[in-house]
């Protein structure tokens, strides 16, 4: 069973069935940069787009071009590859000599824009990302589906973090346990885990950290929706600004306070586990707390805070931004929204239905942080 298969939704019950990513076409991602390039500096700032590639093997690709090391070649987040999407790198090369920019251009990638900046691209430099995807065999009542397109366009959604985060069935938050010593049984039960002799890499062991600490989360945030307080306020809420990772709080509800959260200028906030006290207090720690009670979660929180990662925070509530539809055909429909950073497209799609993706487990399909 997959850790996100029986994640509450806030609207109701499913609207709509639906495939989604038949063709990378369906599914088109274009990066929102976070600043315009200075013009001078020694690293090229290359806006491409691609079609059937992960953003590791374009990174590749320049690195092999220009003749440097790949880890000259910068990116601000990670693009899923059965998509076609349209993101910056930067390529560092200091005698600001570049080869020929349209030898890069192929079936698979193309460069749309360059120019020189004084900075490499840092991960997470970017507004966030706009998506138009297109789902086909489309089955539900019309004025139900647009109704609720129309209620998550108000109201907000959820900001789980997505499936993709968690591997195959969930794979990769099992793994996490294991790496912090257990495994857990079919009844719930913890088991010690066998010793295992292989080393895992960087990348790997951080994936698993960020695995088990979105599980946590979401196990936050589905309390929150089952009693509806996930886009609301409970005593001693830690509060995040719309579009930053500020968190203030908690303080006295006030009519203050009413306004910035109806307006989406705050949103109420769930842990990403580590070491360290709580931000919140009261109701909301309470909440926070009885989520995350059960063994597995014990033996994930204490794995993370035994890692070195400290107490930080995710808005429980995400709005998307400029949300439009149409139907392409009678069991065709297209969206369009942006999200910010470290959100997932599929937590909007959740809450339309059950759809198929086809081109699942990949890389995650989300706007990067």
């Amino acid at each position: 069973m997959s850790e996100t298969s029986l994640l509450p939704r806030a609207h109701g019950a499913a609207v709509l069935s639906a495939a989604m990513r038949s063709t990378p076409d369906d599914f088109q991602v274009d990066e929102l940069p976070a600043f315009e390039p200075s013009g001078e500096g020694e690293h090229l700032l290359l806006t491409v787009r691609k079609r059937g590639q992960n953003t590791a093997y374009i990174a590749k690709k320049l690195a092999h071009w220009a003749g440097i090391a790949e880890m000259g070649v910068s990116y601000a987040g990670l693009k899923d590859r059965h998509a076609v999407t349209t993101q910056r790198f930067s390529v560092h090369l200091p005698r600001r000599i570049a080869p020929d920019i349209a030898a890069l251009d192929d079936t698979q990638m193309q460069v749309v824009e360059s120019s020189w900046h004084n900075r490499k691209l840092q991960r997470g430099a970017l507004h966030g990302n706009r998506f138009v995807l297109t789902l086909r065999q489309v089955q539900g009542e019309r004025d139900a589906i647009e109704q609720r397109l129309q209620a998550i366009a108000a109201r907000g959604i959820p900001n789980w973090f997505g499936e993709q985060r968690f591997g195959r069935d969930g794979g990769n938050v099992a793994a996490a346990l294991a790496m912090f010593g257990h495994v857990q049984a079919d009844d719930g039960t913890l088991l010690p885990a066998p010793t295992s002799r292989r080393r895992l890499r960087h990348d790997q062991r951080s994936m698993l950290l960020s695995a088990a600490r979105s599980a946590l989360f979401n196990r936050v945030l589905g309390a929150r929706v089952a009693q509806g307080s996930w886009d609301g306020a409970l005593e001693g809420e830690a509060w995040m600004l719309d579009g930053s990772r500020s968190v203030f709080g908690p303080e006295p509800w006030s009519e203050a306070l009413a306004e910035r959260l109806a307006r989406f200028d705050i949103h109420p906030s769930g842990p990403l586990w580590g070491a360290g006290q709580l931000r919140s207090t009261d109701q909301a720690a309470a909440v926070e707390q009885g989520a995350l009670s059960d063994p597995p979660s014990i033996a994930l929180r204490q794995g993370l805070e035994a890692a070195g990662l400290k107490q930080e925070r995710r808005a429980l509530r995400l709005r998307p931004h400029g949300l439009e539809y149409q139907w392409l055909e009678p069991q065709t429909l297209q969206l369009a929204f942006a999200l910010p950073p470290g959100c997932y497209a599929t937590a909007v799609l959740w809450e339309l239905g059950d759809v198929t993706d086809a081109g699942r487990f990949n890389v995650d399909v989300r706007a990067d942080a």
